[in-house]
């Protein structure tokens, strides 16, 4: 009679800890910084899926990718994190406009290790993502060497590298110049006291301005501009066997 008290007692004190569990965390997930941290690792992990997506076929596909496709990847993957985070976050899903926002006032330096943490993460586990789904045309294109230069490097799918008609202060500036435009358009596009964009229509257009960049500046450094975008699956393909070479020269993003 005794032990079946006690295991009554038991299962009790289950039932009631479950509730008070999913409480904690729904109390967790209400908190501001959680949900823009949330907002910002999701929003950049999908923009990063469908623009690293998009660079493996280039890369690895032949006729099934070309470098509008990227342009195309990486401007509706910008669209559908917009989507996603805009209400939240804002969706940096960039360093440098979370940098730029902290510095012009518009948000708390406290939240830009937030964001930056969430904006790493996403990219880190997209890169990862890209690598598992496409690893045996990784394997099969280069052989089973995973090379950052030559005619069957691999590494380019995953971070941008300089062209060898290029110099560092040649690609720093380039850099410089589409990472200066592309938050000058986007804070035109979303200036309620000048002409933004139509409510509603936001994402797509800040999509289509990525794609524009990519189009008419992409050539010179694959236009980072946003080390969330670069140095994650940079630090991915260091551990994931193409080495130190990764890191042969200094990033473009991180120089701005």
């Amino acid at each position: 009679m005794g032990s079946g008290c006690c295991s009554m007692s038991t299962r009790s004190s289950k039932m009631v800890s479950s509730p008070t569990v999913i409480t904690r965390m729904q109390a967790i997930m209400q908190k501001e910084m959680v949900r823009e941290f949330l907002a910002e690792f999701m929003s950049t992990y999908v923009m990063m899926v469908f623009g690293l997506g998009s660079v493996a076929h280039m890369v690895l596909g032949g006729k099934f990718g070309s470098f509008l496709g990227v342009n195309l990847g990486f401007g509706f993957g910008v669209t559908m994190g917009v989507h996603m985070a805009g209400n939240i976050s804002g969706a940096h899903m960039n360093a440098a406009l979370t940098f730029t926002n902290c510095a012009l006032g518009r948000m708390s330096w406290k939240k830009f290790p937030v964001y930056v943490l969430g904006q790493f993460l996403g990219s880190f586990l997209a890169a990862a993502t890209i690598y598992c789904l496409f690893y045996p045309a990784i394997i099969e294109f280069s052989g089973g060497r995973l090379t950052v230069t030559g005619p069957k490097a691999t590494a380019s799918i995953f971070a941008t590298y300089l062209p060898d008609h290029s110099t560092l202060w040649r690609g720093f500036l380039d850099e410089v110049l589409v990472t200066g435009l592309l938050q000058l358009c986007l804070f035109a596009i979303t200036d309620k006291e000048n002409n933004p964009a139509l409510q509603g229509t936001q994402a797509l257009v800040i999509g289509i301005l990525v794609v524009v960049i990519g189009i008419s500046l992409g050539m010179n450094t694959g236009y980072a501009m946003n080390p969330s975008r670069d140095l994650p699956p940079r630090f991915f393909t260091y551990i994931a066997g193409w080495g130190i070479q990764v890191f042969r020269y200094p990033c473009p993003p991180l120089l701005h």
